[in-house]
């Protein structure tokens, strides 16, 4: 990794929530809401807006692990702003806190960790995982 990335830095991310984002299983609407799972994809897209600006040419972020609590409905046009900061620095692991609300007030919060690694790494790891179809 470059260097420069500090404790404490942050990014932002703000974005309208869309039917598509409603919490839903095999295309069927559960609660026309914005489900867990989108509100997990945005933690994990503006904590990796921290650390794109540091990855050197070889390098990729992969996320390690993400704990969320989702903390309030937001519906379809309601506009939501992720907030994510680096907390904790640790060799090729990044942590960062990522708090998301609407104008009413907080809706989520969490920890996203990601780890830095050589894009040679992650191919290698990649083809190990491919199962081998049989003749």
């Amino acid at each position: 990794m470059k260097r420069g990335l500090e404790i404490g830095q942050t990014a932002t991310l703000s974005f309208r929530v869309t039917e598509e984002m409603y919490a839903q299983f095999e295309g069927e609407v559960v609660h026309p809401a914005y489900s867990t799972v989108s509100m997990v994809y945005h933690m994990e897209w503006v904590s990796r807006k921290i650390i794109l600006p540091f990855l050197e040419n070889d390098e990729e972020g992969m996320g390690a692990s993400v704990s969320v609590k989702h903390l309030a409905p937001t519906t379809a046009g309601t506009m939501v702003t992720a907030k994510a900061t680096v907390t904790k620095l640790n060799h090729r692991f990044v942590v960062t806190e990522v708090e998301l609300a609407n104008k009413k007030g907080m809706i989520g919060k969490g920890e996203v960790v990601q780890v830095i690694l050589p894009k040679e790494e992650i191919r290698k790891k990649l083809e190990n995982s491919i199962v081998e179809k049989s003749i």
